[in-house]
């Protein structure tokens, strides 16, 4: 797939305004399983192994939430390894942060709130981040859009930032497609999932994104399946 398919008009359903429906709670928990089936958990993982230490403190920033699958298995992984982690949790979408603040029940260090990723006003009297993490989310945004996101990113990470994304390639759109004409046939979440692969940056485009947003010495990988990640560490 040789050029982004990205038209602002036509957003993911995801990104509608819309109230927190069963068929929005529905979408947001199959793209926790996707997230726990084909890699994108396993990425964090392996950034919180390398970053955080038993018997330490830190504080974490996760933009576009969604769900908040992200900062729930953090917190999970850090409390078996007596880490104290405290997650601040951003989304745009209040529909979307009120299934989130339900699923969040039982995580007191989850701090969830409202909030543009571009321009994150919310944070600007908080303490700083040690961490940053930004998980499927960049193809949602234009180029221009996604580089100032990963200039806030830069910006208030204190100690390392993670940025993984879908990578746009052939067969990621084959994969994408089979997935959800076999596994996940929800009409929110086919829909969404084959316009996210078309929307996807290549590798050469999300190295190039992390340049303009004034990133040096990052690390840029490619991950199962179909991911793609880019990290600083300060």
């Amino acid at each position: 797939m040789s050029t982004r398919a990205f038209d602002p008009a036509a957003p993911e359903r995801m990104d509608a305004p819309q109230p927190a429906s069963r068929e929005l709670e529905a979408d947001l928990e199959n793209l926790r399983r996707l997230n726990a089936r084909f890699g994108s958990h396993r990425i964090i993982r392996r950034f919180l192994e390398r970053w955080l230490k038993p018997g330490g403190s830190y504080r974490l920033l996760d933009l576009c939430t969604g769900g908040a699958d992200i900062p729930r298995l953090a917190v999970a992984w850090a409390r078996s390894r007596g880490i104290s982690l405290e997650v601040v949790a951003v989304d745009f979408q209040p529909g979307t942060l009120e299934i989130a603040r339900r699923w969040c029940a039982g995580y007191p260090e989850i701090t969830l709130q409202t909030d543009d990723a571009r321009t994150l006003q919310s944070l600007e009297n908080l303490p700083a981040f040690d961490f940053v993490l930004c998980s499927l989310a960049l193809h949602h945004f234009s180029e221009a859009d996604a580089v100032q996101i990963l200039r806030r990113v830069r910006a208030l990470a204190t100690r390392g930032a993670l940025v993984a994304d879908l990578e746009r390639t052939a067969f990621a759109f084959a994969a994408v497609w089979l997935v959800t004409a076999v596994l996940y046939r929800e009409p929110m979440t086919k829909f969404d999932a084959r316009l996210s692969v078309r929307r996807a940056f290549s590798f050469g485009e999300f190295a190039a994104l992390a340049a303009r947003a004034g990133w040096t010495a990052f690390g840029h990988a490619r991950f199962r399946f179909a991911r793609q990640a880019i990290w600083l560490e300060k």
